[in-house]
């Protein structure tokens, strides 16, 4: 079986709701990390791609259902080059790099353009068809910015609450305090400025040309959980915990990834980051749908062949702070190695594209600290997660992580 690796990534600020990518289409933004991913890879014969697959969690819009077909147009490359679009929602583009790393193993393909695409403003609204032709009443317009809509009657009522009221749920069960919700939402928002601040992000963002973006919109330096403390529940009036401050907010971006073979390396020009070592995927029932990634990450492992003691990073993508506690106590595990550069409820969550956000930027961490064993893992409405774990493929700094 060949090994499948991870050669590159990158990807668009994320802007917020209605803000700095708003007037962006997102098959523009996939275009966009499509065509930066072409420039960062000095031996590309762009005829060697074998395919690009993407991840879009909407369809219904401006993507016209293929957004990997749409963006690889777009982006000037070859018209034989294929394309495909996975939607599971929030793990869509963790999804692709897992259906990418398949092709590899198999000996299908040796190098793979990766990614996700998401505008959550121009979501559009839609109109469903009625049963009968001339309607006299009035029709409703459903919104496709987020869960659920169009509902079938014959789905159960507790698996089709808002993702907001299935986090209060999930809290309630593994027994999360607003105040640590709190703290955990602040501690993303600094981790994500200082990370900025740093430098850490220069190589992983290209902005979009057209745009003032130049970082992520969401990002909130100087919070407090004394701040957040202060701001009112949303889904719950009484007895709630869960805000817009410890949630991860609505937000537009794109990401990309090279995955290849060995033989890819050649084909780029660049060495590999590191090697797609596990892969795990879990479901649920429907209103726990952000404890998905517990077990996901824990099958991921197994195939690896590792234990948690001997992972050394972790990203984790924040949809709420009290799904992320709820993974991070299940695992047992030092919350200091999770999201070291801040994550999704400072930066933001653009459904297809958060995958390999998560992805491109453990493989980077692993490189800044030489440690050699990583997970990412994402959680998925209707009670779905994904993960994949990573070795190291990098001598960048001394290796910390301890070996298999």
């Amino acid at each position: 079986m060949n090994h499948a690796f991870v050669y590159d990534a990158v990807r668009t600020p994320f802007g917020k709701f209605g803000s700095g990518l708003a007037a962006v289409r997102p098959d523009d933004l996939a275009a966009h990390v499509i065509k930066e991913s072409v420039k960062r890879a000095p031996g590309l014969d762009v005829e060697r791609i074998d395919e690009v697959v993407f991840g879009n969690a909407n369809g219904a819009g401006e993507e016209n259902r293929n957004i990997a077909r749409m963006g690889t147009l777009l982006a000037g490359l070859p018209v034989s080059i294929p394309g495909t679009t996975v939607n599971r929602l929030c793990g869509s583009s963790l999804d692709a790099v897992i259906i990418a790393s398949r092709q590899i193993n198999a000996g299908d393909a040796d190098l793979m353009l990766v990614g996700g695409a998401e505008s959550m403003s121009r979501a559009p609204w839609v109109l469903p068809k009625t049963e009968k032709p001339y309607p006299a009443g009035d029709m409703t317009l459903a919104s496709t910015t987020l869960g659920w809509r169009l509902v079938n009657k014959s789905m159960p009522k507790e698996w089709t609450i808002s993702l907001g009221e299935a986090t209060e749920r999930l809290r309630e069960k593994y027994d999360v305090t607003r105040e640590a919700q709190d703290e955990f939402a602040a501690a993303s928002h600094n981790l994500s400025a200082a990370a900025w601040d740093e430098g850490f992000y220069d190589n992983l963002v290209a902005p979009v040309p057209g745009t003032d973006l130049v970082r992520d919109e969401g990002i909130r330096e100087g919070s407090s959980a004394e701040k957040l403390a202060g701001l009112k529940t949303v889904f719950r009036v009484e007895n709630g915990t869960v805000t817009a401050g410890n949630a991860s907010p609505l937000s537009d971006g794109a990401s990309a990834a090279w995955v290849g073979s060995e033989a890819a390396a050649g084909l780029l020009g660049l060495d590999p980051l590191a090697r797609i070592a596990g892969r795990g995927a879990h479901a649920n029932d429907p209103q726990y749908f952000g404890y998905a990634p517990v077990e996901a990450a824990n099958k991921a492992l197994a195939k690896a062949g590792i234990g948690w003691d001997q992972v050394g990073a972790v990203e984790l993508n924040e949809a709420f702070a009290a799904q992320s506690l709820a993974c991070i106590n299940a695992w047992g595990i030092d919350p200091a190695i999770v999201n070291r550069h801040g994550g999704a409820i400072a930066m933001g969550h653009p459904l297809g594209a958060s995958g390999t956000r998560i992805l491109g930027t453990l493989a980077r961490s692993l490189q800044a600290s030489g440690e050699r064993w990583g997970v990412a893992a994402i959680c998925i409405g209707v009670g779905q997660g994904l993960a994949v774990v990573l070795e190291n493929m990098t001598t960048a700094g001394t290796n910390t992580g301890k070996d298999q």
